[in-house]
């Protein structure tokens, strides 16, 4: 995998272009993207974005959403801008399986595809150009940087700003993670001096749920949390029922893993999901707790150091028993409480 600085000299001349993400892409997903796709129009270059999957609502008010193929109700649209792209820009993801069933296609393409990611133990092999620092706080701030790094900066829209500070803003817990780095600081710095309206971001992000969502929340809170305070543990276990009694859409569950690190002493926090095809498990962790390594080890998953994800085929009682099981046999580490 070659630098990303290779390509700065090639940006001039016009491509046809993917970019894609995860699938249920979040925040830092979409509005990485998004940014991209503005910073890169302004080059001439045809571009496409397409998510794996359906997102959640409250992203849909980020510019160029509206034009964003969701490949599972797209595909053959979709298949034939990724047969006729020059350049695959994937980001916030460095395997494949991440992408479900666009992985099958994007392996076999004949562009060459350019990674932009944050997180752990990528395929290197599989991409032709790209970066994975596992320092930075988001995707958003890596491709800011990538923007600023190629001489560019004038070429920072109002849309490429909105869409990177949505990013930068989710994947930092809007600024109070470990990873917002005096560099985070300066980018929103500069978006700002740019005119970046940042007040009518959060309000779209974060005040745009139904009622519905609440009273889930409070059910969750209620009836679906556990409490394991010899581990210093909360476990979040949510039946497919609830899913549907509460008419809850992509994005609702988003957030609800970080709630249990608010009590006092709960050093590691997770939430399982009946998706009814799969169990998907986050975790969340405080101090020096590695997540990402918990999840490869137990759920088929990873991601940060202090916040992963995973997916069992199992039911949710097994999944359930599995976490368990699996706090049980790193109570040493769980059970010293320190920051």
């Amino acid at each position: 995998m070659q630098s990303l600085q290779q390509i700065f000299s090639l940006l001039l001349q016009p491509r046809k272009v993917v970019i894609t993400t995860h699938q249920k892409p979040d925040g830092d997903a979409m509005g990485s993207s998004l940014g991209l796709y503005h910073f890169l129009l302004q080059f001439g270059h045809t571009i496409t974005v397409i998510s794996p999957t359906n997102w959640a609502s409250f992203l849909n008010w980020m510019p160029g959403t509206k034009l964003v193929l969701d490949y599972e109700r797209q595909t053959e649209e979709a298949d034939r801008a990724i047969d006729a792209a020059d350049w695959i820009f994937c980001l916030d993801f460095n395997t494949l399986n991440r992408t479900k069933r666009m992985e099958e296609k994007l392996a076999n393409a004949a562009a060459q595809r350019i990674l932009i990611d944050h997180h752990q133990e990528p395929q290197a092999d599989k991409f032709a150009y790209g970066e994975s620092d596992t320092s930075k706080s988001s995707t958003c701030e890596m491709v800011y940087d990538f923007i600023m790094a190629s001489g560019h900066e004038d070429k920072i829209s109002p849309a490429v700003s909105e869409c990177l500070y949505a990013g930068v803003m989710t994947d930092t817990g809007s600024f109070r993670f470990p990873a917002t780095s005096a560099n985070v600081h300066r980018m929103v710095a500069t978006l700002k001096d740019k005119g970046l309206d940042h007040g009518p971001i959060h309000e779209a992000l974060y005040d745009n749920f139904l009622e519905a969502r609440f009273r889930f929340l409070g059910n969750v809170l209620l009836n679906r949390m556990e409490i394991f305070y010899e581990y210093n543990t909360a476990l979040i276990a949510i039946p497919q029922a609830d899913l549907i009694k509460y008419n809850i859409k992509t994005g609702d569950t988003e957030g609800l893993v970080n709630y249990p690190l608010s009590i006092q002493g709960i050093k590691l926090a997770a939430i399982i999901i009946d998706r009814g095809e799969e169990r998907k498990s986050s975790f969340r962790s405080k101090g020096g707790f590695d997540v990402n390594t918990f999840a490869r080890k137990y759920f088929n998953g990873g991601g940060h150091f202090n916040a992963a994800g995973g997916q069992n085929k199992e039911t949710l009682e097994e999944v359930v028993a599995k976490f368990i099981t699996a706090m049980k046999e790193n109570k040493d580490q769980l059970s010293n409480y320190q920051f």
